[in-house]
């Protein structure tokens, strides 16, 4: 039990010096920035599109 105990530590101190759990880390914060950075502008997107097809629908009628 204690030889279990033992290598998870050592497993954990691995990564926790390991400098491939930071680009991950990194590159999981880049990710978010521009998920939320996509979110936020398709609502301009929606509302443009809307209005070109409202354009397109009047001038049809």
């Amino acid at each position: 039990m204690r030889n279990g105990v033992q290598e998870l530590y050592l497993k954990f101190l691995n990564l926790r010096y390991s400098e491939e759990a930071q680009d991950l880390v990194e590159y999981a914060l880049l990710l978010t920035i521009i998920s939320l950075a996509l979110i936020t502008s398709m609502n301009g997107i929606a509302s443009a599109v809307n209005r070109v097809f409202t354009n397109v629908s009047t001038s049809l009628a």
